[in-house]
């Protein structure tokens, strides 16, 4: 299960009259190694166990394994995280044959707006919003682990 995506910074809130859905995420890493991460994460009422391996060359591919659990099993699993816990509004954005996904960070990672996009292939084209800005696509900086234990708010 291989996942392709490009990310990429967001310049306004434009993005968020064209979103046809939102979910709040709460996340954490039982496992923050790039080569390995393992991420527990509550989506509305639903849980997820993710194991992503480490990207090729270019950031934009790597393995990725998904598991629907149950939202007590998440909640328990978050108690044995590692600190530095994600919380974020996710805006779903349908343009073309894609749907962007829009991340807007809020707690220690406030002021950062990430856009992705999934891909088919490493070099499909798609179709660029306006509101999208810098690619940062295989930038470690903009993961969301990186971020974890690196918040945004002590880029500055």
């Amino acid at each position: 299960m291989e996942e392709i995506e490009r990310k990429f910074l967001v310049e306004s809130t434009d993005f968020i009259k064209e979103s046809t859905v939102n979910n709040r995420i709460v996340q954490g890493y039982l496992n923050s190694n790039p080569e390995r991460t393992v991420r527990v994460r509550i989506k509305g009422n639903n849980g997820y166990l993710t194991i992503k391996g480490k990207g090729n060359e270019s950031g934009t591919s790597r393995f990725e394994w998904e598991k629907e659990i149950t939202l007590f099993e998440a909640e328990a699993l978050l108690q044995l995280c590692e600190s530095g816990i994600i919380d974020k509004i996710r805006y779903e954005i349908p343009l073309g044959k894609h749907t962007f996904e829009v991340d807007v960070f809020s707690g220690e990672n406030q002021g950062l707006i990430i856009a992705e996009v999934e891909l088919s292939s490493e070099d499909e084209f798609f179709e660029q919003p306006k509101w999208l800005g810098k690619e940062v696509t295989g930038d470690k900086k903009y993961y969301n682990s990186y971020l974890s234990e690196h918040p945004f708010c002590t880029w500055r």
